[in-house]
């Protein structure tokens, strides 16, 4: 079970579980073991005179600890719990990045909408799969891989012909895992947290109704 302390309130009273207790190590080997998903460690950050700093090295890094570390990340990607546990001990305090478009694609909405989405998935009796909430405000909903292929026809159907925003992290992308920091930005939470309920990811067609309506009032 992944640990969990105090709740944050949002909007219509949706919970955000905030994490902690685990290392970033033993964390990236749950996932790997619990949830089957491949994990890749990314870049870390370094206190250098009072400032998060990159170990990218960039210091206009635009996301310092939480990017890859490297152009053959994807490559680098394993679902094995052994490998991910030693190359976590190599470097304890790399960001746990989870490679999209394999076990799992993502959608990525702003923060209000997405806890608007929330709230109504909860009245509809949805259940959504696992949930990020990140410090750049934005919610990533985890769904079944090909999402980026049937989001287009998807909105024209539901009559959504002006743009929304409203994403697709699929095959060649990722999403950073909670509890990796993003250097002085603050830490990736759980909205919804990885359960035994939501092990069976939903599809895309299933959520995308819910995820437009709320972008279209957060505009």
């Amino acid at each position: 079970m992944f640990i969990v302390e105090e709740t944050i309130a949002g909007a219509d009273a949706v919970q955000i579980p905030t994490q902690r207790g685990e290392s970033l190590l033993d964390t990236a080997v749950r996932y790997a073991e619990e949830r089957h998903w491949d994990v890749v460690p990314g870049t870390w950050t370094e206190v250098v005179d009072g400032v998060h700093a990159c170990s990218c090295g960039d210091a206009a890094c635009s996301a310092p600890g939480a990017h890859p570390a490297e152009p053959g990340w994807a490559d680098l990607a394993t679902g094995s719990a052994g490998a991910a546990r030693r190359m976590w001990q190599k470097q304890p305090g790399a960001s746990v990045l989870l490679p999209t478009g394999r076990t799992f694609d993502a959608i990525s909405v702003p923060e209000t909408a997405g806890l608007l989405a929330l709230a109504r998935m909860e009245r509809m009796g949805l259940t959504p799969g696992p949930v990020t909430l990140t410090p750049y405000r934005r919610t990533e909903f985890f769904v079944l891989p090909g999402a980026a292929a049937k989001l287009p026809d998807l909105l024209r159907t539901l009559g959504w012909a002006s743009s929304l925003d409203l994403a697709v992290l699929g095959e060649g992308s990722y999403v950073v895992a909670p509890p990796t920091r993003v250097g002085g930005r603050g830490a990736v939470q759980w909205a919804r947290r990885p359960t035994q309920e939501n092990r069976w990811l939903p599809d895309a067609e299933e959520l995308v109704p819910s995820l437009a309506y709320a972008c279209g009032r957060d505009r």
